[in-house]
């Protein structure tokens, strides 16, 4: 696993976008489509941002782009488990339209715009079939990852995750609810974070990812960093430690998070 400490989250984001550009770049060149793994919530935030940046001061052609999304909330009532509107605050399709295809289109021509159809999300109906998708594609070119901060969820995947698991419907650990408290501030208590998810599996992360990017920043991912830095195989304590065990992984922090205690 490579490790590398920058000095800001900007510098993070700055240094992904880089890389995410000309790897689309190289592919677009060979003709393929570049496909793109990708978290919600605040640790990714800087990289969906310097993409914006770069786009808006060099065009690049993103139409073969396809976004993974890694999970969504289910909402539960008498009828069973369904999906939230993209509109609700908390709606991972939402925040994937808006935060990372909305700032990747939004300085770029039409022509040059990634498409609505290569915007991938898993499906309620059938979870099993997104691994089966991810796969047809080649596989994910880089998976950007992110850690849960009190118990290390990947996507949504809870402390005691098997390490082959695959895309499939789970219960959300109550430690994951309370972290997306933060995720997601007009949340108004933890009674009113859902407590159900479609989610990738560890072992679909391993499996498909021809590369992937942990990004942890800030002084509340330094217990992240510590476990994730030193892990050298999966634990299914800490479900983020499926990064020791995937192609090419790499584990990006800032100073503050990168700090030893």
């Amino acid at each position: 696993m490579k490790i590398a400490i920058h000095d800001t989250p900007e510098a993070i984001g700055e240094h992904l976008a880089t890389r995410i550009l000309a790897e689309i770049g190289e592919a677009n060149a060979d003709g393929r489509p570049y496909v793109l793994g990708c978290p919600g919530g605040r640790s990714p935030m800087p990289v969906y941002q310097a993409l914006e940046r770069r786009l808006k001061a060099t065009p690049v052609d993103c139409s073969r782009l396809v976004i993974a999304m890694m999970d969504e909330y289910l909402l539960g009532d008498a009828d069973g488990l369904h999906v939230p509107p993209a509109c609700a605050h908390y709606s991972c399709r939402g925040f994937g339209e808006r935060e990372i295809v909305g700032r990747i289109n939004g300085p770029l021509p039409d022509a040059l715009r990634m498409q609505e159809a290569n915007f991938r999300m898993p499906s309620l109906a059938e979870p099993e079939a997104f691994d089966r998708d991810l796969a047809k594609l080649g596989g994910v070119d880089l998976f950007l990852l992110a850690s849960g901060a009190g118990d290390g969820h990947i996507a949504f995947n809870p402390p005691g995750s098997d390490r082959n698991s695959r895309t499939r419907i789970v219960a959300l650990a109550e430690q994951t609810r309370h972290d997306n408290l933060a995720t997601f501030p007009d949340f108004t208590g933890i009674e009113s974070v859902p407590a159900h998810g479609l989610t990738i599996g560890t072992g679909s992360i391993a499996t498909l990812s021809k590369a992937v990017a942990m990004i942890v920043w800030g002084d509340g991912k330094r217990a992240a960093f510590g476990r994730l830095s030193n892990a050298t195989a999966y634990d299914p304590s800490w479900p983020a430690t499926i990064l020791a065990e995937c192609a090419n992984g790499e584990l990006h922090a800032d100073i503050a998070a990168g700090r030893r205690p």
